[in-house]
């Protein structure tokens, strides 16, 4: 007889536990219905009855309908994300100390990610900031503008990031007989100068580099 009342109150918290899991989904399905119910009443009767009419109806309603629903789902996930984001951006950037380590990473993965590394067209070797003096740097241009213009000779852009925080370089404008290509990819070359050259991508077995005559 004990075990009565305690059998009764765990059978109702259950019932209850799966009313409240089906409650959203039976309301989900009862809007659904009524909306499809809606677009179905704005057909003419004299069409619905027309065989087939009916049915094809309905099914570009539920279509529209479902697009509709993902359109309001896909602007309630990117929008409202971006605005949250935004705001913690806004509130990171005010914690002294943090904002400046803060922005220095978004810097980098700024200038490094997919959108900044695609304004390097190659990694190259440049005498700089004296002659004998190596620097790695990257190709961004081979057509700097009005600098161009106003030159005899034909300079190439050349980005030569500092180590290790490559947001911050210096912008050398070279003639391409003063520049050696390499052949390392772009993100082989990022590595090499944010590790100050403690990584440095492996040259192909049996391969030796050879510079060009111009620059020996």
């Amino acid at each position: 007889m004990p075990d009565q009342p305690s059998r009764s109150a765990a059978f109702r918290r259950a019932f209850f536990s799966g009313l409240l899991l089906l409650a959203p989904l039976a309301v989900t399905v009862w809007a659904f219905l009524r909306i499809v119910s809606f677009f179905g009443s704005v057909l003419p009767d004299s069409l619905r009855d027309q065989p087939g009419v009916g049915l094809l109806w309905d099914v570009l309603a539920t279509a529209v309908i479902v697009l509709l629903i993902a359109l309001l789902g896909w602007l309630s996930r990117y929008v409202l994300g971006k605005y949250l984001l935004g705001v913690g951006d806004r509130f990171i950037r005010e914690i002294p100390g943090v904002s400046a380590v803060y922005n220095t990473v978004k810097q980098i993965v700024a200038t490094f990610g997919p959108q900044g590394r695609s304004s390097f067209s190659k990694v190259v070797l440049v005498e700089f900031p004296r002659a004998g003096s190596w620097s790695v740097g990257f190709l961004t241009n081979k057509n700097p503008g009005e600098p161009q213009a106003r030159l005899a000779e034909e300079v190439w852009s050349v980005f030569v990031p500092t180590t290790p925080n490559p947001t911050s370089g210096f912008l050398v404008l070279l003639p391409p007989r003063e520049i050696v290509e390499l052949e390392m990819s772009v993100g082989d070359g990022m590595k090499l100068i944010i590790s100050g050259g403690a990584i440095v991508p492996p040259w192909p077995a049996g391969k030796k580099p050879v510079a060009p005559s111009s620059l020996v």
